[in-house]
């Protein structure tokens, strides 16, 4: 079998080993650099490298960058690991013990007090609040503003 032949073999058992291969290893998402606790996410803060496939799921880490972008670090991020879900979060628009706005609104109703935040949060999640002069606690979802809107 002359030179060629054998390369053309070669080449040939590599690709229809390929697939399997591949299908062996998945792209997540990874820290550039270190990033440190409290940063916010940003796409430049990212790249992709290839893990084994059993790593997504064996472990709850992002898949995406889009899990990732615009989020706030927990704790630490260090480069080239996959990243758990678990160690990012919403930005905090509402801070524990800071003062905030609730806002009620029914039939063309609307109310606004000012409240002290019982809790961290961001857009979307639930919190209690104090209402500063009656002392009255009650919850409300925090909305994209930074405001706190109850629900009936």
């Amino acid at each position: 079998m002359t030179k060629a032949l054998k390369l053309v073999a070669f080449c040939l058992a590599m690709l229809t080993a390929a697939p399997s291969a591949f299908a062996a290893s998945i792209e997540l998402p990874v820290a550039r650099q270190t990033i440190p606790a409290g940063s916010e996410i940003g796409h430049r803060d990212l790249v992709e490298r290839k893990f084994p496939s059993r790593t997504a799921t064996q472990f709850a880490v992002a898949s995406h960058r889009s899990q990732l972008v615009g989020q706030v670090t927990r704790r630490t991020l260090l480069p080239g690991q996959p990243i758990p879900i678990n160690s990012v979060e919403q930005p905090l628009l509402v801070k524990r013990g800071e003062p905030a706005r609730l806002v009620f609104q029914e039939q063309g109703l609307v109310i606004v007090m000012q409240v002290e935040a019982l809790q961290n949060g961001g857009a979307g999640s639930f919190v209690r609040v104090r209402n500063v002069d009656s002392g009255l606690v009650v919850s409300g979802r925090v909305q994209q503003d930074g405001t706190i809107r109850v629900e009936n």
